[in-house]
């Protein structure tokens, strides 16, 4: 048996026994006198000492930075984009429905007169850009032609106003150089053109006539008239009245007629005088005519025209 109060040797101490780090403490001013030497700490035993350092470091969690998550940016939409594909849905439903508009305004009698006039006045305005001088209308050969006794005769109040040929004259007055009154022997004594073209009523129907007397253009040329002005109207034994814009006035195949198929007028048809205008409807070639008038200004369109119908209506 061992003695109770014999100490262990060195050797069986533990390297973990606190007592070993008691029994190598070394003061420190002893050292620095010289009077004790410094303890060697045995590496085997210091070793431990760092690595325990170390896992302690090692367990030392950093703090965790926070990222906040990166803001959204706001989408950009391209709005020029959408407001073009918009309008062009716009138009298109648009489109969809003007003709329903149009038919429920024509439904409304107060929107009616206002309509049809805008039209037509539009219509006009385009035949007129669209006219040309040198266009001319279609002419036939004699065997095309409607036989004379065939011929319609229209009239607008009386199919005889009972002219008295021997004193008839045509009255010519507004911007001319020579305004009075002209007989029919001086019309007669222009150049005669003939030419067989299609008499074409707004009523619906039409017939190929032989027609014969001077061109407007030469008479106009005669008596000075200003070919700068924008109108010509005529008025007729019979009160009827009508208008030719200047182009049409100055067309080659415009005439101040005298003939048909080669004889004088007849009183059915207009004698003494009346115009044939191919290149226009049949009631802008008025009959019996009496008076003649250059201007810019019209006052009355024309009969007809002024209870709606068109003014210019080219063929």
């Amino acid at each position: 048996m061992e003695p109770e109060n014999e100490k262990p040797g060195a050797d069986e101490l533990k390297a973990g026994d606190p007592k070993i780090a008691d029994s190598n403490t070394v003061d420190p001013k002893a050292v620095e006198a010289g009077t004790v030497e410094p303890a060697i700490v045995d590496k085997e035993i210091a070793e431990p000492k760092v690595a325990a350092s170390e896992a302690v470091a090692s367990k030392i969690v950093e703090p965790k930075v926070v990222v906040p998550p990166p803001i959204a940016q706001p989408k950009i939409v391209d709005t020029r984009m959408n407001e073009r594909k918009f309008a062009q849905v716009s138009r298109r439903e648009l489109l969809k429905v003007v003709p329903v508009l149009a038919l429920g305004a024509f439904a409304i009698p107060s929107f009616q007169d206002s309509l049809l006039k805008k039209g037509l006045g539009f219509s006009d305005w385009a035949s007129a850009r669209l006219f040309r001088r040198s266009h001319l209308a279609t002419t036939f050969s004699d065997s095309e032609l409607t036989p004379f006794e065939k011929f319609p005769i229209n009239g607008y109040d009386v199919e005889d106003p009972g002219v008295i040929f021997e004193n008839w004259t045509l009255t010519v007055s507004g911007a001319v150089q020579k305004p009075g009154d002209y007989k029919l022997a001086q019309i007669q004594a222009l150049p005669r053109f003939r030419h067989n073209t299609r008499h074409v009523c707004v009523e619906g129907w039409d017939v190929i006539g032989r027609f014969g007397g001077a061109r407007l253009s030469d008479f106009l040329n005669m008596v000075g008239a200003d070919t700068s002005a924008r109108f010509l109207t005529v008025t007729c034994a019979d009160d009827y009245y009508e208008s030719l814009d200047m182009a049409t006035a100055l067309h080659p195949q415009t005439l101040l007629c005298y003939e048909m198929y080669d004889q004088p007028l007849t009183r059915k048809h207009g004698a003494p005088l009346r115009l044939n205008v191919p290149t226009k409807v049949g009631y802008k070639q008025a009959k019996y005519l009496t008076d003649l008038k250059v201007t810019n200004v019209l006052e009355k369109v024309g009969y007809w025209e002024d209870q709606g119908y068109s003014s210019f209506y080219a063929l």
